[in-house]
């Protein structure tokens, strides 16, 4: 039996703070493309970061640290890139911090039912 996705009310975005950072380069919603989309999330890595976002998120956004992956900074930093410039994830420059949010209203409204799809994955232990 196919896995059944996870409602879009499920992993509703958080409330914005009043005093945040301009996010960083990222596309617009009528720009995001599904096969960009689709290839970004195609690395179980991102895939597992952008799960762990709408399912376990503790507050607004979140650094690198939170999530807790054993891999060498640089190679986070290709990631969230990647998560980023395809329009999957937004981020906001805070000090020498930056933390990540998905973007959620955007990536609904362009393909409805996808991030229920990404909730309902079920990661395959490494």
């Amino acid at each position: 039996m196919a896995p059944q996705a996870v409602p879009a009310a499920a992993f509703v975005a958080r409330p914005a703070p009043s005093d945040l950072p301009e996010p960083l380069a990222e596309p617009a919603v009528a720009d995001l493309k599904l096969e960009t989309v689709l290839g970004a999330l195609s690395d179980p890595l991102r895939l597992r970061i952008v799960r762990k976002l709408l399912l376990e998120s503790e507050s607004f956004d979140h650094s690198c640290g939170w999530f807790g992956i054993d891999r060498p900074k640089s190679t986070l930093t290709h990631h969230f890139k990647a998560l980023r410039e395809a329009g999957v994830t937004r981020q906001r420059q805070y000090g020498l911090e930056r933390r990540s949010q998905v973007r959620v209203d955007d990536l609904e409204a362009r393909f409805p039912g996808l991030l229920g799809l990404v909730a309902a994955w079920t990661p395959q232990e490494p």
